[in-house]
């Protein structure tokens, strides 16, 4: 459904909560400010409703977790809610946990012809990462992590080993220990595989267990790298003795128009990283690998080397059922190409000064802003995002300078509604031009 607004926004009851928050949250958290932001009370498909009554049309799938709609698998919670909320998932496990690892077995190195996939459940995707980053070093003995400059991991400080945002990183830099190099992520044609074969051939791999990178990168600006990129990376592993790790945790389940991103190369990874739309809505994620890496992990012997509370939650395990298997159908990766490229072919329409780029594949697209002199223009793209708030449409900006328009919404967005986010966004741009001219 279209926005639907009966208060300014944010309205009076969001305003309030922004307040009351800021005395009893970090206030590193949350941004605030009179235009920022809305406080959530339910959702429903595509929409969002606010704390004021106020109808949204949501293009971030809540972080890319809602790509079935929002509530899609509420039915399955409220079921298992009913019967059991926590077990003991590394010690008296449930039968579901069983059931979510085999349907991930069979989505990933089953399907592509390489065995079994072995999993690691956790919470969230940078667990899921620092589970692929312990077991490369259980599986190698080196402790090296071969990563991409503007990649995003997660913030926990086993996920910052590989991160490639300085922003995440530069704080805590004195905590982290020296393990990574960062290579260039490669974005344009020929040229760039070059060097990165050079950069590649310029690492000593005798330190090196890990390389991780995200076959498109999501919030560096849904870059895309040019055909053959992960197949250099998946031969310089082979020969080099090192675990190739995908992290699909933003790409994954169909949001590339595709099950998972690496399937555009048609190249399998040593380790794949799932989460975000898994269970379509409560904290759970994978880290799924190829037999042969994963059984390199000593059998347990009644004590977990790595695990917590919730591991195999029953209710997020029951979500992440009917998720998997919704995933699983055809009708909805052609569903998410379709969608993608009527979305795609309209924001290349806009030819707007400012629109320098729009890429991306299926419902993970980017629209990257520049002003005349090339300089990123993420202070037009922050005007955009409030201004299209004020409209009814909630959206993020990515980039390493936050320039860069981000469209991943749910996957069942239909017709009347893209052509009304197509003309606000036109309006929005232009009306932030004029507004940050008159400052």
């Amino acid at each position: 459904m279209l926005p639907k607004l009966s208060t300014g926004i944010p309205g009076p009851q969001s305003l309030e909560l922004s307040e009351k928050l800021k005395l009893y949250e970090c206030r590193n958290v949350t941004y605030t400010a009179d235009d920022w932001p809305v406080f959530w009370q339910r959702a429903e498909g595509v929409n969002v409703w606010d704390a004021d009554g106020n109808r949204f049309l949501d293009l971030t799938s809540a972080f890319g977790v809602a790509g079935l709609g929002h509530g899609w698998s509420a039915g399955a919670m409220r079921e298992q809610s009913e019967q059991l909320i926590h077990g003991m998932g590394d010690v008296h496990p449930t039968a579901l946990k069983v059931d979510v690892c085999q349907r991930l077995s069979a989505l990933t190195y089953e399907r592509w012809g390489a065995g079994v996939g072995k999993a690691i459940l956790s919470n969230s995707g940078s667990e899921a990462v620092e589970s692929a980053l312990k077991s490369a070093y259980i599986a190698t003995g080196k402790p090296g992590v071969v990563s991409f400059k503007n990649s995003y991991h997660g913030l926990g400080y086993g996920a910052l080993l590989g991160s490639g945002m300085e922003k995440f990183r530069q704080p805590f830099e004195s905590q982290l220990p020296a393990l990574r190099k960062v290579l260039d992520f490669p974005s344009e044609g020929v040229d760039s595989l070059a060097k990165l074969v050079i950069q590649l051939n310029g690492l000593d791999p005798s330190e090196l267990g890990a390389l991780i990178v995200e076959p498109i990168q999501g919030r560096a600006g849904k870059v895309i790298p040019p055909d053959g990129f992960l197949g250099i990376l998946r031969s310089w592993c082979d020969v080099s003795g090192v675990v190739l790790i995908f992290d699909e945790i933003y790409t994954g389940f169909n949001r590339t128009g595709k099950l998972f991103a690496c399937e555009w190369e048609s190249v399998v990874p040593d380790i794949i990283c799932l989460g975000k739309a898994m269970s379509g809505g409560y904290p759970i994620s994978a880290c799924v690998g190829k037999a042969e890496v994963m059984d390199a992990w000593p059998e347990s012997e009644g004590e977990a080397l790595h695990t917590s509370t919730f591991l195999g939650n029953p209710v997020g395990c029951a979500m992440a059922c009917v998720s998997l298997d919704e995933h699983a159908l055809e009708d909805v990766r052609v569903r998410v190409s379709k969608t993608g490229e009527k979305i795609k072919q309209e924001l290349e329409k806009l030819d707007h000064a400012l629109i320098h780029e729009v890429r991306g594949r299926g419902l993970m697209i980017g629209v990257e802003l520049r002003h005349e002199d090339g300089a990123p223009a993420g202070d037009v793209a922050g005007a955009v995002l409030s201004d299209m708030l004020r409209r009814g449409i909630i959206m993020l900006a990515d980039g390493e300078h936050g320039n860069v328009l981000a469209f991943t919404p749910p996957f069942n967005l239909g017709e009347e509604e893209i052509e009304f986010i197509i003309h606000q966004v036109r309006n929005a741009i232009n009306s932030a031009v004029y507004q940050l001219a008159e400052k």
